[in-house]
């Protein structure tokens, strides 16, 4: 074993988890999870069956990750955010053939208490504000808050706020690191790697 557990966590046989990660109390890895190098996966998290996780994501604490979820790499997941995988729930109906997917591109920020409907793609970069509810597809880069989510602005890969208009046309560079990006129909594009 290569990665480290503590010894309260609770690993599922058959599930894949690369060297490096790290699994911190009372967590269940479920037998069909794959986990990438490098994780951290806080206190009390859930991991299901059917989820698919990068190299390099930090889940915090009180997470669960259920069936269709999967995060790619360097994704974050800040405390007690939340995701579903079923659009309709009810108690009485099972609907384990109805889950929606739901993925998370590579570097998006995934603010503490925010909620996750299934069946989205969050585009790479996007940064989703504590607390925000999203409903729908993000951008790459993309910064939404509220409830409904709605978007009011575009951070860059560091996690800093760009100085753009949300439409038309606009160049920008980070303060964070100096990378340069310009908006143009619509989309974010970072210029320099």
């Amino acid at each position: 074993m290569d990665y480290s557990a503590h010894p309260t966590a609770i690993i599922d046989e058959g599930a894949r988890i690369a060297n490096g990660t790290r699994i911190w109390h009372w967590a269940h890895i479920c037998g069909g999870a794959r986990i990438g190098y490098g994780c951290s996966l806080g206190q009390n998290v859930f991991i299901g069956n059917q989820v698919v996780i990068g190299d390099n994501v930090k889940i915090q604490n009180n997470v669960s990750v259920y069936d269709g979820v999967t995060l790619e790499d360097d994704v974050f997941c800040g405390p007690s955010m939340v995701f579903t995988n079923v659009y309709n729930p009810r108690s009485a109906v099972p609907r384990k053939d109805e889950y929606r997917p739901t993925l998370v591109r590579r570097g998006a920020t995934l603010g503490a208490n925010c909620t996750i409907v299934c069946g989205v793609t969050i585009g790479e970069y996007a940064f989703i504000g504590a607390g925000s509810v999203i409903t729908k597809d993000v951008k790459p880069y993309a910064l939404m808050v509220g409830v409904p989510a709605r978007h009011i602005g575009w951070m860059s890969a560091h996690g800093e706020r760009l100085e753009l208009p949300l439409t038309g046309k606009g160049q920008a560079t980070c303060p964070g690191d100096g990378h340069h990006y310009r908006l143009q129909h619509g989309r974010i594009e970072r210029q320099d790697g």
